[in-house]
């Protein structure tokens, strides 16, 4: 019995050893660079998805924590990760690709010194619409918030601070406020766009955009890259950043503590750092990359396009969503009334 037992241990630590589990966003990367990792690794990969910042916190909390080899969150939700000590320390000897990372995402403020995560990809939250619905750009997040300018179905983001967010850029607030005034204000904004006949539910990017493609709605709150590769060469669609501004975000790839395969997730982390793979990444995802390397082997009318890489005038009224500590409850219990009620 305890040869068997023995022999069955072994068995399972060379499948782990053979196997990576991802938990990532929906369709958040190229199966080509998937099927090059395995081949050039000869790890199998088996990929899991997620829609929200929230949902995966959640999943880690029930268990996920010794599941999942890598998972891929948002900036603002990665200090409560480590707090809840729900990451490993990366072993940057086992990353020499971090190198490729542009300065300003090797000491971000959500992770200082790159301790617990690597830069994956970064963009925006707009409007995704209709062109034969909308002439024009819609210039107002009011196409939502405002009954007399809405033009048909919509849906709202299903997650808490980028929602929020826009409803405090809306009114003219930062989208990291938590003044409990301004707070109620943009709850009772995204509850008046709530009670609209035209509200038809708060979806995830990838979901929504199905919903546009069906002709089920006429406008969406998603990120830019989810509106992109949906829409590319496709004038049916457009994607726009309405004047009042709105959120940024940079996903980036962690390891999570109880992690079953430790050794394959830094492999993979530094496949994904490397020049050529950031580049394609980006390309697939139609997504700005914080990879320096990889941003000079991108095409010209990528970095040109600003529905990817904002300009000047857009960055001065987009904001990074910041982790406001004890502070968090009040934007929490807003949502928790968002959604409730």
């Amino acid at each position: 019995m305890r040869t068997l037992l023995a022999l069955a241990v072994a068995w399972g630590l060379a499948l782990a050893q053979g196997t990576l589990q991802l938990y990532t966003w929906t369709d958040y990367i190229d199966p080509g660079i998937v099927k090059d990792f395995e081949q050039a690794t000869g790890i199998k990969v088996r990929i899991t998805y997620y829609e929200s910042n929230e949902e995966l916190l959640a999943k880690l909390q029930a268990g996920g924590v010794s599941q999942f080899d890598v998972v891929v969150p948002s900036d603002f939700i990665i200090p409560s990760m480590i707090q809840l000590k729900l990451l490993q320390p990366l072993d940057k000897g086992k990353i020499p690709n971090l190198k490729n990372l542009e300065p300003k995402f090797t000491n971000p403020p959500y992770d200082p010194g790159n301790r617990y995560t690597a830069g994956y990809l970064w963009g925006t939250v707009g409007l995704m619409y209709r062109t034969d619905i909308f002439k024009t750009p819609p210039v107002s997040w009011s196409v939502l918030f405002d009954p007399r300018q809405q033009k048909g179905p919509f849906t709202l983001m299903d997650s808490s601070r980028e929602m929020l967010g826009i409803g405090l850029r809306y009114l003219g607030y930062s989208v990291n406020s938590t003044d409990p005034a301004q707070v109620k204000r943009a709850m009772d904004a995204l509850l008046a766009a709530k009670r609209s006949r035209n509200f038809k539910g708060f979806q995830g990017g990838v979901s929504a955009t199905k919903l546009l493609l069906a002709n089920q709605i006429v406008a969406a709150v998603v990120y830019n890259q989810d509106a992109l590769r949906t829409a590319e060469g496709n004038p049916r669609y457009g994607f726009t950043i309405p004047q009042e501004g709105s959120t940024l975000f940079i996903d980036s790839m962690a390891i999570p503590a109880k992690a079953p395969n430790p050794e394959a997730a830094h492999r993979f982390i530094n496949f994904i750092l490397d020049a050529r793979v950031g580049a394609r990444l980006a390309e697939y995802q139609q997504s700005a990359t914080p990879n320096a390397a990889a941003k000079r082997l991108l095409k010209p009318e990528m970095l040109k396009n600003p529905a990817i890489w904002p300009t000047e005038a857009q960055m001065k009224v987009l904001e990074f969503i910041l982790d406001q500590g004890r502070n968090n409850r009040v934007l929490d219990e807003a949502w928790t009334q968002v959604k409730s009620r």
